[in-house]
């Protein structure tokens, strides 16, 4: 039996991120794709012009129909706008006991804002404490807890009920890119040179999906983790082979397939 994950999330007209990343990234592991569409956005390579949000009860009607039919092995919730719908999908997802990967998703590569401030409460008291694993970038983790090291920034996440917690490290400075899955049990890093490119569109749903679907397979974390950076990171090496859009384009989900 094929492994089945759902995303919950976002739509990009363009492409490269939500939605299409989500899917593409679970097709890309080997899972089988559900979606419930919790935003409609005109989105490019170049910038976000326009947002509808899907009315609350469509949503929750989404991840009514699909959980009622289809056992879903794991969940990644992305882009999630206001506080009264993430308390709609907190309440939707009351009965589902497996794992769940949380992607804050607060600003878009173009520097669009995703998730107004006001939703940050309703996101960090009804879903954290559901969450098998968050993965913030640094920016995302400084507007949730505030400034500090990654591991006192962790730490304060921890403590909100998160149960694990990955560390993105794309937004440091250096050479080399460090991630940091850190639990109650100990830090796992995963490190890898930093790819010169300006095609990184959806890198972070693209993440998050990938350890869903390792976690729909029944992977230990670190292992979904693990298997998500090294196919993430050569999916950003073949970025470029795309030439999609005129800003920053997408990754090569399929870079194993085809060029």
């Amino acid at each position: 039996m094929v492994a089945k994950a759902l995303t919950i999330a976002g739509s990009d007209s363009g492409g490269g991120a939500g939605i299409q990343a989500d899917l593409k990234a679970f097709s890309a592991m080997g899972v089988y794709g559900a979606c419930v569409l919790t935003a409609v956005t005109a989105q490019n390579t170049q910038a976000v012009t326009a947002i509808h949000p899907v009315p609350d009860d469509v949503v929750a009607a989404q991840i009514k129909a699909v959980l009622e039919d289809i056992a879903i092995d794991a969940i990644k919730i992305g882009m999630l706008g206001t506080p009264s719908l993430i308390a709609a999908v907190a309440d939707a997802l009351a009965g589902y006991e497996g794992p769940i990967v949380l992607d804050p998703v607060m600003v878009a590569k173009s520097g669009d804002t995703l998730l107004a401030d006001s939703a940050i409460d309703a996101l960090t008291s009804l879903l954290f404490g559901r969450a098998t694993l968050l993965t913030p970038n640094l920016p995302e983790a400084a507007k949730l807890v505030g400034e500090g090291s990654m591991q006192s920034q962790a730490n304060a996440l921890l403590e909100l009920g998160v149960g694990a917690v990955l560390m993105k490290g794309g937004h440091a400075d250096g050479a080399t890119c460090t991630d940091r899955l850190i639990s109650q049990t100990g830090t796992q890093e995963f490190a890898a040179p930093r790819v010169n490119t300006r095609n990184t569109h959806g890198t972070g749903c693209s993440y998050s999906s990938a350890i869903a679907a390792g976690l729909a397979q029944d992977m230990e974390l670190g292992d979904a983790v693990s298997r998500a950076h090294t196919w993430l990171h050569n999916a950003i090496l073949h970025a470029d082979e795309l030439h999609v859009g005129r800003g920053h384009g997408p990754v090569h989900h399929f870079h194993a397939l085809w060029t």
